[in-house]
């Protein structure tokens, strides 16, 4: 595996104890070129939460009417509404009927603009114990068979989410013992369809996240509120962002397909992390042995958000480099070695916190060496 003695040549463009020019909400990769000398496309930050939870489930109150327009007001750029979807727990009035599905997704059409998106989707619970899976990109509820709630179901839901050309999220791991059964029944086709992980909700669930990059899944993570109160957005730090290049459902059902976001637990966190060139969610066209990683922070809140600690994480969770910061900005090179390393992924310490739980407040998508 990697040698973390051999592979920190770190040059510190910029870490310094004052407030630094912010990334705008817009983070180009201009500086930055890919193995083969292409330029990289110009990227827009949209912040947002991709799990939450009306009436139509089992939140305390609202709809999905009353939940776009509490989002818009506070100023996020996306939402999504998640409402329950399940033949089993459909008599118990905790998941929605078809036609509070034919309503979200109204809801979703109106409310959706130039300057908001509004997502429709659905938490899919799946095989009693086994996991719940958030669903996008779809305008279809699963049915009854393939919902089931057999154990070798599991790989069916996956390969029906391939075939709509949905997009998948392994939710709140830590609800289940076996993690999604260890993230078995990987292939090309389901990874396709899986696409996000959450690494927050309600705690943290980094080592979910590892494992499921280890058992080959091409995931990003989401921090999420997954909230049941009539709070959306406003109530919470907790977002996930993606990286678009404008804001409209095609180009963030894009983003969320390649894995092109980070999560964070600072509401207005600006991250900006490439290998080599390659934007996280990339994978690199070949794979030498050395890279050099950029990374770029800012917090519009200066110092009181001041970031910490930029570590680089690789297969196994192993940490392969670690920079102590100290300012609102921080711009870092960051040169890394391993023969044998399937990926990279940044994670964030800042003096931020939710909830009163100091630590880690960001995550990125790795960018996939190819090996």
């Amino acid at each position: 595996m990697i040698n973390p003695t051999v592979l920190r040549s770190v040059c510190l463009l910029l870490a310094i104890a004052v407030i630094g020019p912010t990334l705008s909400g817009q983070v180009s990769s201009a500086r930055d070129s890919d193995r083969n000398g292409a330029r990289a496309p110009t990227y827009n930050l949209y912040f947002g939460d991709l799990h939450t939870h009306t009436a139509y489930s089992d939140a305390w109150e609202g709809t999905p009417w009353d939940a776009y327009r509490v989002a818009i007001d506070a100023g996020a750029d996306y939402m999504a509404v998640t409402d329950h979807v399940s033949i089993w727990n459909a008599y118990s009035g905790l998941a929605m009927d078809s036609e509070e599905w034919a309503d979200t997704l109204a809801a979703a059409d109106y409310y959706t603009s130039k300057k908001f998106v509004a997502m429709a989707g659905y938490e899919a619970w799946l095989l009693g114990h086994l996991g719940e899976i958030n669903v996008y990109n779809v305008r279809e509820l699963p049915t009854e068979e393939t919902l089931g709630y057999r154990f070798e179901r599991l790989p069916d839901f996956y390969d029906w989410l391939a075939s709509q050309g949905a997009i998948g999220q392994f939710n709140h791991p830590y609800y289940m013992t076996d993690d999604f059964e260890g993230y078995s029944y990987y292939s090309k086709t389901r990874d396709s369809a899986m696409n996000l992980i959450e690494v927050w909700n309600a705690q943290f669930t980094e080592d979910s996240y590892v494992m499921a990059l280890d058992a080959g899944w091409h995931v990003m993570p989401s921090v999420n509120s997954d909230t049941h109160n009539p709070n959306w957005i406003a109530g919470y730090e907790a977002r996930t962002v993606l990286l678009a290049e404008s804001l409209n459902p095609q180009n963030l059902y894009a983003a969320m397909s390649s894995c092109r976001g980070y999560g964070t637990l600072d509401k207005n966190l600006e991250l900006y992390f490439t290998l080599d060139g390659a934007i996280m969610g990339s994978t690199l066209p070949s794979a030498d042995g050395r890279y050099t990683a950029s990374v770029q922070i800012s917090d519009p809140d200066g110092l009181k958000d001041r970031i910490t600690l930029v570590e680089v994480v690789s297969d196994g969770g192993e940490l392969v480099a670690s920079v102590p910061t100290s300012g609102a900005s921080v711009d870092l090179t960051i040169d890394l070695v391993s023969e044998d390393a399937r990926y990279f992924f940044v994670r964030v310490t800042t003096v931020s916190s939710l909830e009163g739980a100091p630590g880690v407040t960001a995550w990125t998508a790795p960018v996939w060496t190819g090996l």
